[in-house]
């Protein structure tokens, strides 16, 4: 089932606008900009609970990335395109980033060179990073919920890229929103202690971290 899905998606549900579309989406390149400008809008215009979203999101991704790193090399799972012949769809490079989006993808089948050029396939790190953002975004933010569009959207731009199987995608889904909803509940319990001891006007105006959603 895995493995007739994944080619359902990589190699027939495909076409040059999507081509496009899902190596744009994946690029992370590309979106840093605007991603950076969020931040820091946010940080400056996002008041306490715009700052706490970013700081949560923030710890919970440098430590989600420990564990997708740790987890790849101790499970070892192979990509699709390290076993078999996938189809992979290449970006122009350019600068500034963005300008691919001007430019036709490249769309191949994978060869001998580059079953050697990917580690391994299990936990997916956009799928890890994308959910961790959905997930805060919709505790924190009332129409936060808009992002898991873009979070389903990532998750089957990487089968269609070839990158990963899509049993891959679901279960970092679930590994990635346990690990969110323990890491957020250890940063509530310690913004609780530590803003009671050493903020207590801050920790009046704000006992938790997750309010009511804006």
């Amino acid at each position: 089932m895995d493995e007739w899905l994944f080619h359902l998606i990589n190699e027939r549900w495909t076409s040059p606008a999507l081509d496009l579309f899902m190596a744009a989406l994946s690029n992370v390149e590309i979106w840093r900009p605007l991603l950076l400008g969020v931040v820091i809008y946010l940080l400056i215009f996002g008041g306490f609970r715009g700052r706490a979203c970013v700081v949560c999101v923030m710890i919970t991704l440098a430590l989600a990335e420990q564990v997708t790193t740790g987890l790849k090399w101790a499970i070892n799972r192979h990509r699709p395109k390290q076993v078999q012949t996938v189809r992979l769809v290449q970006l122009e490079n350019t600068r500034p980033a963005f300008m691919t989006l001007f430019k036709k993808p490249n769309a191949r089948f994978s060869n001998q060179i580059d079953r050697k050029r990917s580690g391994p396939s299990f936990p997916s790190g956009h799928m890890t990073n994308n959910t961790v953002i959905a997930l805060y975004l919709t505790l924190f933010y009332r129409r936060g919920w808009l992002y898991w569009i873009i979070t389903a959207l990532m998750g089957y731009s990487r089968v269609y890229l070839g990158a990963h199987w899509p049993s891959d995608i679901i279960a970092t889904f679930f590994l990635a929103v346990g690990e969110t909803l323990l890491l957020l509940a250890l940063l509530e319990l310690l913004w609780r202690r530590a803003s009671a001891r050493w903020w207590p006007a801050l920790h009046r105006a704000h006992p938790r971290l997750l309010s009511e959603v804006a």
